[in-house]
């Protein structure tokens, strides 16, 4: 079972999966919709060779309506490729964060690392300055609360209620391969915004990358984040690094202090800011990215939802923003009532200003720019109710179901492989599909040794005489797609350090 796996769960599906694929690449909706209708076991097919499956093709370009589709028909939503990227991964990489609030929504875990960099979802949104992403990734660490900024400044956490300080250090600071964190990666791209949103929520300037073997570093093992950002060049990450307490004077394991790096990399710019220090009156303005009422509306989308449904009725007083769908939340302050939708919108799309009408983080409210910190469900908001009929094992068969197949003595019937199903035709309105006609494939015994990378061997060919019997199913292509050929084009996002650092162009 696990050599099947290994090439992509596709040996019967291939051509519907692979329409699938093209689909969530594309952004087809209707396609995706009417495959997903006719088998919502579709979802779980994954390409050969790279092994992404649809669900990492709508998310890495951006489809969220897509995303939205796979996931209600319930594919696991942490799913692995050949690197051990999820689709999270992805969405942060190219910074949609539209589908990045999906995925949080639907609780995707940000904790996954991939496996060739033990790169995080937090490390590629921060390597590419996706701020909107960042502060998505941890929405569920930063409470609504109206001083939470300035007492996280004074370090005062423990009057902060519902606020997990251990747990957020331990997202923000988690390392890579080398000790790399995703303040090292903003630090060195110049990515000004992202810097000082982690900084604000506590990103420690004292991780310094170690030696491990297994990465190219090219500053030095030993490197806090300011001889990244002298590395990078940019003046404003260093004055906010220096002034969130970097070291000026601080050596990695080759000796250089950050001023001797830039001098490295022929950053003139920063020689009187890496000597002197910034100026002593510099005053650092809370992070344009910070979202308090972000953690109280996903709560309330999670509980209650957030999309309206197509045969709701039209609504006597919709909200005021979309003019479409039922209020369900209501501002705590000026009572205000909005969609779940909308509020979802307004906290992941602005940015906090100096001139709002509240503390640092607040949402400027639409209507009459009243700071908004927190949103609370309306009495007549009803809770969720799980469809507990939804399909919860999404492996994928061949075509349909069959257990016609000859199994070996020692093991449970569980573990039965099922084939094409006997020969039928089934016809459907929709006209994205033609008629389908599988037959049975011959029965086989799989090598288990296969798994773990052994020879081939002749266990698994069916005889001359059997292979002369053997129908084919026409739905079946053992073809190599174009999907297939991107393995060859992946790079690990450490490719990106190194190039970075190897033109000079840090910014």
């Amino acid at each position: 079972m696990r050599f099947l796996s290994l090439v992509g769960n596709s040996f019967g599906c291939s051509a519907s999966g692979e329409r699938l694929v093209s689909a969530a690449r594309d952004g087809d909706v209707q396609e995706a919709k009417a495959l997903l209708e006719y088998n919502p076991r579709l979802a779980r097919y994954s390409t050969f060779g790279v092994r992404n499956s649809p669900l990492h093709y709508s998310a890495a370009h951006g489809h969220h309506e897509i995303v939205y589709l796979l996931l209600e028909s319930g594919v696991d939503i942490n799913l692995r490729n050949y690197r051990g990227q999820t689709a999270l991964m992805q969405a942060c990489q190219h910074g949609h964060w539209e589908v990045v609030q999906i995925l949080i929504l639907f609780n995707a875990n940000i904790h996954k690392a991939d496996y060739l960099n033990g790169g995080t979802a937090l490390h590629l949104a921060a390597l590419n300055g996706h701020s909107r992403c960042i502060r998505l990734l941890l929405a569920d660490y930063i409470p609504s609360v109206p001083d939470f900024w300035s007492k996280l400044q004074k370090g005062d956490h423990k009057s902060i209620p519902d606020f997990d300080e251990s747990g957020l250090r331990e997202v923000i600071n988690k390392t890579s391969d080398g000790g790399i964190t995703a303040l090292h990666m903003a630090a060195l791209n110049g990515h000004v915004e992202s810097v000082q949103l982690l900084l604000d929520l506590g990103a420690s300037v004292s991780e310094v990358t170690v030696e491990d073997g297994t990465t190219i570093d090219l500053i030095g093992a030993g490197s806090t984040s300011l001889h990244y950002a002298a590395c990078g060049g940019n003046v404003q990450c260093c004055q906010l690094l220096i002034v969130k307490g970097a070291s000026l004077t601080a050596e990695n394991a080759n000796g250089w202090t950050p001023l001797m790096v830039a001098r490295s990399w022929h950053r003139d710019g920063l020689e009187n800011m890496l000597t002197n220090g910034p100026e002593e009156d510099l005053q650092v303005l809370p992070s344009p990215y910070l979202s308090l009422p972000l953690m109280s509306i996903v709560k309330i989308a999670r509980e209650c939802g957030w999309r309206a449904l197509e045969t709701t009725a039209p609504c006597s007083d919709p909200c005021s923003v979309c003019l479409e769908r039922k209020c369900m939340v209501a501002v705590e302050g000026c009572d205000h009532e909005f969609c779940t939708q909308c509020a979802l919108y307004l906290c992941s799309t602005n940015s906090t200003s100096t001139n709002n009408q509240g503390p640092p983080g607040s949402i400027a409210c639409p209507l009459c720019r009243h700071g908004i910190v927190t949103y609370v469900r309306l009495p007549e908001t009803r809770m969720l109710v799980k469809d507990v009929s939804r399909i919860t094992n999404l492996s994928l068969s061949f075509c349909t179901c069959s257990s016609e197949i000859l199994e070996p003595e020692d093991e449970p019937t569980n573990m039965k492989i099922p084939f094409c199903k006997p020969t039928h035709r089934v016809s459907h309105s929709a006209s994205s599909f033609r008629s389908l006609s599988c037959q049975k494939f011959p029965s086989f015994k799989l090598n288990s040794s296969l798994c773990l990378g052994a020879d081939v061997s002749s266990s698994v060919v069916p005889s001359r005489s059997l292979r002369s019997h053997s129908p084919r199913c026409p739905g079946s292509s053992f073809r190599r797609t174009s999907s297939a050929q991107e393995g060859r084009k992946s790079s690990s996002w450490f490719c990106s350090l190194n190039h970075s650092v190897s033109t000079g162009d840090g910014c």
